[in-house]
């Protein structure tokens, strides 16, 4: 059994890359994307149909409703799971998505966890002050608007009485994925900002409104997910606050600014992959599975 992950920005092509390289590799999909995880965020999430996706057997989508939970710790029995299914029927897996955190998470491993819910019983501005006092190191790394780092900084605290970093000296991180081969799909700047205003307009005419009005009503705004892009400029649209142009125009800017901040995730966090334009990097896989 092989294990890959096929990695890029938003809009580079990497669900149909994995689609076609696992129909000729006997593989199942494991979905690396935060998004595609809810059911019901159909064109906003961007997932690959259920024609698409064929008789691939796919892990990761569909897998809560946009008012359940999902973290890192959620992904990682997913890719457990996702394994152990490959392994008992003799698969190769597949790991495809822009969730970089996810994957680092994955080969890094994560620290036990502080079994808590343990919210802020303080201003964030309070809680952040609190800890930068206590480890300025490790609160130098979360930035002041990081409401969930905080929070679990914070609860680490109150839960163990330890500072995050003596916390996590005690409690070392165990890798998860090991000998994962990483595959990275490279898109000139332009052609790639030009396929996200491309996609960007097919979601808006596919009846993305229609479907943010619907996830509104059901789940109302509180959910985590509603403030994804692509939903968050919706509801703007909805407000009054955006024309129709002007929601295509800022979903497609906001999308390009992601895909920025997931290309220098992953040439800063995975620096033992293979990365190539995607004709090239398909041959690249292929090869890699036939050895």
């Amino acid at each position: 059994m092989k294990e890959i992950a096929i990695i890029g920005s938003t809009a580079s092509g990497k669900t149909a890359l994995s689609l076609e390289i696992a129909n000729k590799t006997n593989s199942i999909i494991l979905s690396l994307d935060s998004l595609c995880v809810y059911k019901e965020i159909e064109i906003a999430s961007a997932k690959p149909s259920l024609e698409e996706r064929g008789n691939i057997i796919h892990f990761g989508i569909d897998e809560v409703f946009p008012n359940e939970e999902f973290d890192v710790v959620k992904f990682i029995e997913l890719y457990k799971k996702a394994k152990d299914y490959a392994i008992k029927n003799e698969k190769n897996l597949i790991i495809v998505g822009g969730t970089g955190f996810y994957l680092k998470a994955l080969i890094d491993g994560l620290s036990k966890g502080v079994d808590s819910k343990i919210k802020l019983d303080i201003p964030q501005q309070d809680a952040y002050d609190l800890l930068y006092e206590i480890d300025k190191e490790y609160m130098q790394k979360i930035e002041k608007n990081d409401r969930y780092r905080i929070e679990k900084a914070y609860a680490i605290y109150k839960e163990t009485g330890l500072s995050p970093t003596s916390y996590f000296e005690k409690n070392p991180k165990i890798a998860v994925a090991k000998d994962l081969k990483i595959f990275e799909i490279l898109w000139d700047k332009e052609e790639l900002k030009n396929r996200i205003a491309l996609r960007t307009k097919i979601m808006v005419n596919s009846g993305l409104i229609d479907e943010v009005i619907f996830l509104e009503k059901k789940y109302t705004r509180e959910p985590n997910c509603m403030a994804s892009i692509g939903i968050i400029e919706t509801l703007e649209y909805l407000d009054g606050k955006l024309s129709k142009q002007e929601l295509e125009e800022k979903l497609s800017a906001n999308t390009a600014k992601l895909a920025k901040r997931q290309n220098t995730f992953n040439k800063s966090q995975f620096l033992d992959k293979t990365s190539n334009i995607i004709e090239n990097l398909n041959s690249d896989i292929i090869k890699y599975f036939s050895l």
